[in-house]
């Protein structure tokens, strides 16, 4: 049961955020910024974000050469440039906003290992750089010389860099977006679970496993709960891509190349972390079965990752193993995220397919420009 003063001074609010993840935490902190004396409440679950926010691999990324190169076969050129533009836009955002440092922001550069069937997009790289030339003025892909010497497999027939990639620590991104919101005087509740929603008035039905059932009231509310927003908005184009981590030991022997690689398409992604190798992905490997909520290791990925360690990345090393997790995020059959109003009084933005880092503080930017003008 509530007390009184629970009842007058904890359930209603100018905004109420549902998800604390790097979209959820960046809506609140915009919306706060532009209204001064707005009451805003964020809602999760979870202890930490219970998406991918913190789960990810930290890769500071909008698109390696092959990924382009798929994404205009099924797109326009004008909307491939506008996503890479989002992306890269967005990354250059939080460095300004927060600071390399504090983000433990590492401009090592992208790097895309290139097998035997794709050779032939070594062929398109220069025009892909003239495309994307309006956007970051230099060349943005290259070749890189012997890349014989960072120790791959024959398999790989090339290496390809991109200048403008990185990566970062996605705790500590989460700990500038946590402190910024302290400041602003942002309420964070965790522990709660939303079970439903009405998007007209505002009413966001809430489970707490002490005191049961809560409604509470905003004056606007958000929904940036992105895999897990089918269970509150019905209809969207959208599905749960589950994402595998893994990180080894520290290893024993010298690691001969830096920055963040990606292999099989994209698919497979890796970076050296604290001495150790942190690689994930694969879920090309099991596209239906990772159509999961459920935090959980899928065997025939894992399996998959192992041998992509032993076999690609330093073949004929053993690797041994110190922890793994999944994270789950959320795709469709378009690349752009979904933000849109849901009621009267809601919104919500979602759909970031795993470029969360990219473009999260953007996205939460442009949810709140259309909550405090698009009603």
């Amino acid at each position: 049961m509530l007390s009184y003063w629970e009842k007058k001074h904890f359930l209603n609010y100018d905004l109420i955020v549902v998800g604390a993840g790097f979209v959820g935490l960046s809506t609140a902190i915009h919306f706060k910024r532009k209204n001064k004396k707005a009451k805003i409440l964020i809602l999760e679950r979870g202890s930490f974000p219970t998406g991918a926010s913190t789960k990810n691999a930290g890769f500071a990324c909008f698109g390696s050469l092959t990924e382009i190169l798929d994404d205009l076969w099924h797109m326009a050129q004008d909307e491939v440039l506008q996503l890479v533009e989002r992306r890269a836009r967005g990354l250059n955002q939080i460095k300004k906003e927060f600071g390399k440092r504090n983000l433990d922001f590492k401009d090592s550069g992208g790097f895309e290992l290139i097998q035997e069937d794709q050779l032939d997009a070594l062929n398109q790289l220069e025009g892909i750089n003239k495309m994307l030339k309006p956007l970051f003025k230099k060349p943005v892909f290259s070749k890189v010389k012997n890349h014989r010497k960072m120790g791959f497999a024959d398999s790989v027939k090339a290496v390809v860099k991109n200048q403008f990639e990185g990566e970062l620590d996605s705790g500590r991104y989460l700990n500038a977006l946590w402190d910024e919101a302290s400041k602003l005087g942002i309420r964070i509740l965790t522990g709660i679970t939303v079970e439903n929603l009405d998007s007209d008035l505002g009413l966001v039905i809430a489970e707490d496993q002490q005191l049961g059932s809560l409604e509470f009231v905003g004056g606007k509310v958000a929904v940036c709960t992105n895999a897990f927003s089918r269970k509150l908005v019905n209809h969207l184009d959208l599905v749960p891509g589950r994402g595998l981590v893994m990180v080894s030991k520290e290893l024993d022997f010298h690691i001969p190349w830096k920055g963040s690689f990606h292999f099989d398409k994209g698919y497979v992604y890796f970076r050296k972390i604290d001495g150790r190798l942190l690689l994930g992905g694969g879920r090309n490997q099991d596209f239906e079965g990772e159509e999961s909520e459920e935090n959980k290791i899928n065997p025939k990925i894992e399996s998959y990752l192992c041998r992509i360690a032993e076999e690609v990345i330093f073949p004929g090393k053993k690797i041994e193993w110190e922890q793994s997790w999944t994270g789950i995020m959320a795709f469709g059959q378009k690349k752009s995220p979904i933000i849109q109003k849901i009621g009267d009084k809601s919104a919500i933005a979602v759909r970031l397919g795993g470029m969360g880092v990219a473009i999260g503080w953007q996205v939460g930017k442009e949810l709140s420009d259309l909550l405090r003008k698009g009603f």
